[in-house]
């Protein structure tokens, strides 16, 4: 990389923090991994049973994004995986050293020394701060990555509940509005927390932050991209059209308005470089607001069935699907649409990966057939419609008051309530196994694999 003589300090630290970044990534653990966007042949969704042309996939890496619905993605792994008799690499705990980069040394039952011998590792899927190198460590190079995405002002409304009490940003600030009409007011750098306060996501990718110097030098070969991106919000499943349209600039006269805009402070460059190694790393990148459609994409992708993927929505606030509705029908007016673009504009580098990985999605639906995932996507659906009056007392979430068996109760952090589920009564062995499944959190459902993959050697109680 041929580089000019830097102007000042900040042109320095940006160099030397780019090139650092660039031989972490570049080296021989990255350039194992496939560029995604290549979908394999696979089944047809129809009414009838499944019919497969290729290998279901079971070495899987899912980078479990923070207030993204990755909960859910969590369940249907834990419930494949537990049928399948597949391996967890487990935390000790219930994170991977969060929110430090990724280890192997944390996975319970690694054991470096004795690769040759130990029993491999199938899925990796609980909260990590993204480490390439030290994942390779645990899983093979082909194994399937994904992850998902969301809105940065959805995802800054659900963080700010649920960690006001950790974030320190956040602890000061009396409502998410006051943050937002001045971060610099609350938000420090580096304090306890405040990853939580601004781009979580790009935080969880494990991406490197650009320095705050307006005279960093663009990295040759990724040009400055001359289109900006206006959001349209559409609820999964409500007809299938981009969350974004396209408005065409100059290139020469470019510069994105501070709603949508990457920061001064932030090169476009810089921001479609860490993007570009995104993309040769993950195979699937999936969308929370196109949740269903995302489902069918990743079941396709891995060679599952519809039943592999359907499942309950787990880890969701008490009126989060009300603010939801509310936000999709005031989108274009008054005060949350302020808040949406300060949400957005504050968390820059967050709303870079949304909108390229809703560009990625798109392109993955286009390939699919759209009138094709609009059938998998109802049906689907129908499947958990059904499942739900089978299992579920009320056939819906419920507020945790009314959960009484621990097995079943949600973690409760924060100020919001979360939901979760009681099960139908009279349930016959089999069904009442199947619900129980899919109405497990992901804490307890992380302790009865621990159990299951670790027995204890004395008899005691299973920890909750």
């Amino acid at each position: 990389m041929k580089l000019r003589r830097p102007r000042s300090l900040g042109v320095a630290l940006g160099v030397f923090m780019t090139i650092g970044f660039g031989l972490q990534l570049l080296g021989g653990p990255f350039q194992r991994r496939i560029t995604g966007l290549q979908l394999p042949q696979s089944w047809i969704p129809s009414l009838r049973p499944t019919i497969k042309s290729c290998l279901a996939r079971q070495q899987l890496v899912f980078l479990k994004t923070h207030k993204s619905g990755s909960s859910s993605v969590l369940n249907l792994l834990h419930r494949y995986g537990d049928k399948q008799g597949l391996r967890f690499a487990l935390p000790t705990h219930y994170q991977f050293g969060y929110p430090k980069l990724f280890q192997a040394s944390k996975v319970k039952g690694y054991h470096p020394q004795s690769s040759e011998t130990q029993k491999p590792f199938h899925i990796l899927c609980h909260h990590m701060r993204f480490n390439l190198k030290e994942v390779l460590r645990v899983m093979p190079s082909d194994s399937f990555f994904f992850s998902i995405v969301r809105d940065p002002a959805a995802l800054a409304r659900s963080a700010f509940s649920y960690y006001k009490s950790t974030s320190s940003a956040f602890r000061k600030a009396p409502s998410l509005a006051a943050f937002l009409a001045n971060p610099r007011a609350f938000y420090r750098p580096g304090a306890r927390g405040n990853h939580y306060a601004r781009n979580l996501l790009w935080f969880d990718f494990g991406l490197p932050f650009p320095p705050e110097t307006k005279t960093m030098r663009m990295i040759p070969h990724l040009p400055r991209d001359p289109n900006a991106f206006q959001l349209h919000t559409v609820p999964s499943g409500a007809g299938l059209r981009p969350l974004f349209q396209t408005i065409t600039t100059a290139a020469a006269n470019y510069e994105q308005p501070s709603s949508l805009a990457f920061s001064a402070f932030e090169p476009p460059s810089f921001i479609q470089w860490g993007l570009a190694w995104l993309d040769s790393v993950f195979d699937l990148v999936m969308v929370a607001e196109y949740f269903d459609e995302s489902l069918v994409l990743l079941a396709d992708a891995l060679c599952w069935s519809l039943d592999d993927v359907v499942g309950f929505m787990h880890n969701a606030q008490a009126g989060s699907e009300q603010r939801l509705s509310a936000a999709n029908k005031t989108a274009g007016t008054g005060e949350d649409r302020q808040l949406t673009a300060r949400a957005r504009a504050w968390n820059n580098l967050d709303w870079a990966l949304y909108v390229h990985f809703n560009r990625s999605l798109w392109a993955r639906i286009e390939q699919y057939g759209r009138s094709r995932l609009q059938r998998a996507v109802a049906e689907l659906q129908a499947r958990r419609e059904a499942l739900a009056k089978r299992c579920l007392m009320g056939g819906e979430a419920l507020d945790p008051k009314y959960i009484t068996d621990v097995r079943l109760r949600p973690f409760q952090f924060g100020s919001a309530k979360v939901l979760g589920y009681v099960l139908q009564s009279g349930l016959n062995q089999k069904d009442q196994e199947e619900c129980e499944r899919l109405a497990t959190p992901e804490l307890q459902y992380k302790d009865k694999l621990d159990a299951k993959q670790f027995p204890p050697t004395v008899s005691r109680p299973l920890r909750t």
